[in-house]
């Protein structure tokens, strides 16, 4: 097989990186505007991560801030700031695979 590419080819590939760019664009805003939401804490805390990574909400439930225990709030909030991680970015990978489908790539 010759390892050299034809120019035609190498403009197809280079409109090919052109189009996957607009289309990765195009999905980064789709996922800013999408979002998960995680219960924590049996329901107690509740995250919204918009799928680009970002916190947009936090809410607590006034019982479990009453409680006056710090650490437990501490940790639940990571806990559940973690879990919102984990769904936003399942979410953001459902969307990019539409975009290296047929690549080949690991993921």
């Amino acid at each position: 097989m010759d390892a050299k590419k034809s120019p035609m080819d190498m403009l197809k590939m280079a409109k090919q990186a052109m189009d996957m760019q607009k289309e990765m664009k195009k999905i980064q805003k789709q996922l800013a505007s999408k979002t998960v939401e995680f219960s924590g804490n049996g329901g107690q805390i509740k995250i919204t991560m918009s799928c680009d990574m970002k916190v947009q909400k936090i809410v607590l439930a006034p019982e479990f801030v009453q409680s006056g225990n710090m650490k437990k709030i501490e940790s639940s909030l990571v806990d559940a700031i973690n879990g919102s991680i984990v769904l936003a970015q399942s979410e953001a990978a459902k969307d990019m695979k539409s975009l290296t489908a047929g690549l080949g790539l690991p993921f």
